[in-house]
């Protein structure tokens, strides 16, 4: 099934950049506009190799104010003036962001040919609101204030039965559309037809859920409840869960309890110590408590179609 949501890893390093990983970003593709989370150096060249393109309507949620998740923002809005992108870039994040980015308009020389909308989040809840979902935020338990968020779609109108839509007479065309979409019609003879005639239950959208950098946390839990992809910190191993705890991340299995215990469908691991050249190890501890987990790697893709139910 053709799906209208890619998600891309564009970088799944921790701290510190390999020759397989870059910096923390996380892109998702969805119909036409591009969401950021995170904006690690180098951030555009991997753009370029992944094809996301710059010129969409594209929103940056950044985590927090680390230079790995954050420093790829003046190349970002170079490389997109370079290209004339002329839409307008939002960016989001922790307080401090806005400083950041006007330092960046009021040292660096280039011109800017977009204009940059920034929103400091100041508290937990629905931080970015469009028509078909909104962006929640909560606060991740780090070593510095830091957030983690959560893509959440509106539910869809249920199912449209063309039976029964002509069995009430309901003429094939524009009334049908209207159905779907969830309002009433007149027909010709004066009878009024309610879309639930002819629709069935609404169907839930798709939920990703974005944790940065950050210790478990039973606010987590009940933040990724349901996930449809819970993409999760996992720096160290489980044999470095001390050095995880004081560091502020999160351990292969700590990461697949949060899974479980939120009832994810899918978990990636990410933000990947370097230490780690070969994630085998990450992938064994994590499977034996959750089964369906990944380890991120640079331009993994994953799709993710709607569900019928």
């Amino acid at each position: 099934m053709l799906t209208d949501l890619h998600v891309i890893f564009l970088g799944t390093a921790g701290s510190i950049p390999t020759p397989q990983r870059s910096l923390p970003a996380v892109a998702i593709r969805r119909k036409g506009e591009l969401i950021l989370f995170d904006c690690g150096e180098g951030v555009q060249r991997q753009m370029i190799q992944a094809g996301v393109g710059f010129h969409r309507k594209t929103k940056v949620f950044v985590t927090h104010l680390h230079g790995d998740h954050m420093l790829g923002l003046p190349g970002l809005f170079q490389t997109m003036s370079l290209l004339d992108r002329e839409r307008k870039l939002e960016v989001y994040g922790p307080s401090g962001i806005k400083a950041f980015v006007d330092a960046i308009e009021q040292t660096v020389q280039f011109t800017l040919t977009f204009p940059i909308e920034v929103s400091e989040i100041k508290n937990s809840g629905v931080v970015c609101e469009e028509k078909e979902y909104e962006v929640h935020a909560t606060w991740a338990d780090h070593v510095t204030h830091s957030l983690a968020y959560a893509l959440i779609e509106k539910p869809r109108p249920g199912k449209f039965h063309v039976d029964m839509a002509k069995s009430l007479g309901v003429p094939e065309g524009p009334l049908w559309s209207r159905l779907q979409h969830g309002s009433a019609v007149k027909l010709p003879d004066g009878r009024v037809v309610m879309p639930e005639e002819v629709l069935g239950p609404p169907r839930s959208g798709r939920k990703i859920v974005y944790t940065g950098d950050m210790r478990p946390s039973k606010i987590l839990i009940k933040f990724a409840q349901n996930a449809d992809l819970l993409i999760h910190d996992a720096t160290f191993d489980d044999q470095l869960l001390e050095r995880a705890h004081e560091d502020g991340h999160s351990t292969p299995s700590q990461a697949a309890e949060t899974a479980k215990k939120a009832r994810a469908k899918w978990l990636v691991l990410t933000h990947i110590s370097a230490r780690y050249k070969d994630p085998t190890l990450l992938l064994e501890q994590a499977k034996k408590v959750f089964p369906r987990v990944d380890v991120a790697e640079d331009f993994m893709k994953i799709e993710l179609p709607l569900s019928e139910a």
